[in-house]
């Protein structure tokens, strides 16, 4: 399973994640119509029915391949100043127009995955367990 329905997720298909194969995975209508959906997509629809199961609402919203810095902060639940900073740092690479300094979305996920990697790296550190001992942290 994908773990708690209180997280929020963001799912991103590259050019090769949207093709579909025959036979895998779908959606079916109730007038019995199925549709093939990247397998990547069937994970989002799991992640929705689990949140929707739990009695939680679900917000869908689609997003662009690059938003400006502010949109992009907000993506991912992070304070406008803090990814501002990232960026400036040069943590995530951004183009720059009149108005507007723009980042690639897949940039500042894998950015954030990263981040959070790191940050659950150091705290298993501090607590003194071995990451690749799935025991310990159980």
């Amino acid at each position: 399973m994908l773990g708690p329905t209180t997280d929020s997720r963001i799912y991103l298909l590259d050019a090769d994640e949207r093709r579909v194969v025959p036979g895998g995975p779908a959606v079916v209508g109730p007038d019995g119509v199925r549709e093939e959906i990247p397998a990547l997509a069937f994970e989002a629809v799991q992640h929705v029915l689990a949140a929707m199961r739990d009695g939680r609402g679900v917000k869908i919203t689609p997003l662009r391949p690059e938003l400006p810095i502010d949109e992009a902060a907000d993506a991912i639940g992070m304070g406008r100043d803090d990814l501002r900073k990232n960026v400036a740092n040069g943590a995530i690479p951004f183009r720059s127009t009149q108005y507007v300094d723009w980042v690639k979305l897949a940039d500042v996920i894998e950015w954030d995955n990263r981040r959070y990697a790191e940050q659950q790296a150091a705290l298993d550190e501090l607590m003194g367990g071995d990451p690749t001992n799935d025991d310990e942290q159980r």
